[in-house]
Parts: C-alpha cells; sequence; structure tokens
C-alpha cells in the first residue's frame, strides 16, 4: 500500500514537471522573408487559388499585372482586399504582387484577402493576434456542393408529374 502511494506520489511528480515545461512560453515566432525583403504566402476560397508576395511599399496592389482597381471593378472587392491591412494598422506600408487563379471574382478577391493575410503574418508575426481575432487566417471551407446522381442539381429534384 505503501508502495502504491509512492508510485503515485512519483507521477504526480512528473506530471506536475510536464505541466511546467508546458506553462513556459512558446518561443516567439521569427518573420519569414525571403532574399529580396517579400513574404510569401497561398490564399484559397472556393475554387480560387492566390499566391501573394507582400513587401514595404507605398500601398500598390497588382493583381495578375493590373492594378487592383482594374482587375477588381467593384468596390466591394476593393473593400475585401484592404481588409486586412485596416485589422492589422499598417494601412498604405505594404506592395502586394498577387497572381491568382481559377473561381469568379468573388472567390479571388477572398483568396487574395487570405493570401494576404498570410504573408503579413509571417512579414511581421506581432500582427498575427488582430488578424487572428478577425478570422481572416483562417481558410473559408464553404465549397460548392457536388451533383447528386438522380437530380438535376446538387438538390433540385427534376419536376415531377402526376399525369
Amino acid at each position: 500500500m505503501a508502495e502504491e502511494i509512492r508510485s503515485l506520489e512519483e507521477l504526480g511528480a512528473v506530471a506536475g514537471a510536464e505541466a511546467a515545461v508546458a506553462a513556459e512560453p512558446e518561443t516567439p515566432r521569427e518573420p519569414v522573408r525571403d532574399e529580396f525583403g517579400r513574404s510569401y504566402a497561398t490564399g484559397k476560397r472556393k475554387d480560387a487559388v492566390a499566391r501573394v508576395w507582400i513587401k514595404p511599399g507605398s500601398g500598390k496592389v497588382t493583381v495578375n499585372g493590373k492594378d487592383m482597381a482594374q482587375y477588381f471593378a467593384r468596390p466591394v472587392l476593393q473593400m475585401i482586399l484592404r481588409q486586412p491591412f485596416q485589422v492589422a494598422g499598417v494601412d498604405g506600408q505594404f506592395d502586394v504582387m498577387a497572381t491568382v487563379r481559377g473561381g469568379g471574382l468573388s472567390g479571388q478577391a477572398g483568396a487574395v484577402k487570405h493570401g494576404i493575410s498570410k504573408a503579413l503574418q509571417l512579414y511581421d508575426p506581432s500582427l498575427r493576434p488582430a488578424l487572428k481575432a478577425a478570422g481572416f487566417l483562417t481558410r473559408d471551407a464553404r465549397v460548392v456542393e457536388r451533383k447528386k446522381y438522380g437530380k438535376r442539381k446538387a438538390r433540385r429534384s427534376f419536376q415531377f408529374s402526376k399525369r
């Protein structure tokens, strides 16, 4: 009985030591930049995939070789692209070069936004909490539902005729 109590105390001591190790603060994240001082990230939304590079600059955003206002003509899509900078408080401090493929304009704007957010937190890890709290680092998993056999679309049935 006494041996069991001692072994339980030892287990408690080991668990306490593991908890102390786990309670130590994580090592701070290091900035990830290439030899040109840029950070790279991939953003995704629906079927769109965006490759995004950011570097310090005047706030110029280029998408597929065109200016943001020319590529994303709708003001709502331009607002979506500016959101990560506004949340992080670095509006107009970074130049963005993005190439995006697949999907429609709305999905592409969401993919570029996701890529900008990931690249910002890689460039400056202190921006991560604000971007994470706003939900910009999470990939939006909603995609188009596949069509099922025996259906006209994913859920829509063929028109029923009794006679």
